[in-house]
């Protein structure tokens, strides 16, 4: 399998740097299982000389889209921000990385990318009416910019047709071991346990839904009164604390958040579970009721659901 990893000036160090180690340590261990290593691994560019984040530089090839690649794979861009990303996004760089990958998957090349990478790839059309993740962060930001893309945050691997997309920072590992798990379960399976990484379906275990980028006034306030009121949460309540009506109130939500008010405060409540379970020793029933359910089984669903974890590997996973 040959795999392009496309870098551009700014690029999340760590995140090229787990992709790299993760596929080369599958091509070093692949030996003791008798196979012979599956990945031929090239670090691409539209430009001649590229630096990271950090200021080191990486040697690259000249990209061409007629090499023959199975794989075309974008790790992060440095930025963090909306803002920032808006201007890495307009970069001249940047604008012939989203061309060569369009150039690439036109030639039949698969497209993947991790955390920031996903809005490059994203700004290629390809996404378009396809699932997708992000880094969760700035999933509300995502869903804006690209309102065609069907967005799960939640998710830490997501892959429709030809694209693949992993969320936050070190899901590029995960990214990598996806690839990895398509050439051989078993072979994943050791270069996962080489790595110390476990199995993590969900990015919902690691998001602090208050730390999402978002700066509507109304959406903030909704926030803070429902984090104050979920036991006993009430739309018609919410939308009168907040100063506006409960029609106006779903609106701004999903322009903002990319969801309704529901979905948004199931969200709030799952992660309040799941700091009360790593913090406290009350039972799923106690919990249950202080987030707003009646009944412990209907969190303990929601939350494999939502984290593809037990009630007990949350308690156990800090």
């Amino acid at each position: 399998m040959r795999i392009a990893i496309m870098v551009l000036d700014g690029m999340f160090d760590t995140g090229l740097s787990s992709v790299l180690d993760t596929l080369t340590m599958a091509n070093e261990l692949a030996p003791l299982q008798g196979k012979r290593p599956p990945f031929v691994i090239e670090v691409i560019s539209v430009r001649k000389r590229v630096r990271t984040a950090l200021g080191m530089e990486i040697p690259t090839v000249r990209f061409d889209a007629d090499q023959g690649f199975d794989w075309v794979l974008v790790p992060a861009l440095g930025s963090k921000t909306p803002e920032t990303l808006d201007a890495a996004l307009k970069r001249p760089d940047v604008r012939d990385a989203i061309a060569a990958l369009v150039k690439a998957s036109k030639r039949g090349a698969r497209l993947a990318a991790a955390c920031t990478g996903t809005y490059v790839l994203a700004a290629t059309g390809m996404l378009r009416g396809r699932a997708a993740t992000t880094t969760w962060w700035l999933s509300a930001d995502f869903r804006v910019r690209f309102p065609a893309v069907t967005l799960d945050e939640t998710r830490m691997v997501v892959e429709d047709g030809h694209c693949l997309t992993a969320g936050a920072a070190l899901a590029h590992v995960d990214l990598a071991l996806y690839l990895v798990r398509q050439h051989s379960p078993s072979l994943a399976h050791l270069v996962g346990r080489y790595l110390l990484v476990d199995d993590r379906p969900s990015q919902m275990s690691y998001a602090l839904l208050d730390h999402l980028s978002h700066s509507d006034p109304v959406v903030e306030r909704f926030e803070r009164w429902t984090r104050e009121n979920l036991r006993d949460f009430s739309m018609t309540e919410a939308a009168r604390a907040v100063g506006t009506t409960e029609r106006t109130l779903q609106r701004r939500l999903r322009k903002v958040l990319g969801r309704t008010p529901i979905a948004y405060v199931r969200d709030l409540r799952v992660e309040q579970a799941i700091h009360l379970l790593r913090t406290t020793d009350q039972s799923v029933d106690e919990i249950a009721e202080i987030v707003g359910y009646q009944e412990g089984v209907t969190l303990r669903t929601l939350l494999r659901d939502k984290t593809g974890r037990g009630v007990r590997e949350l308690r156990r996973w800090t």
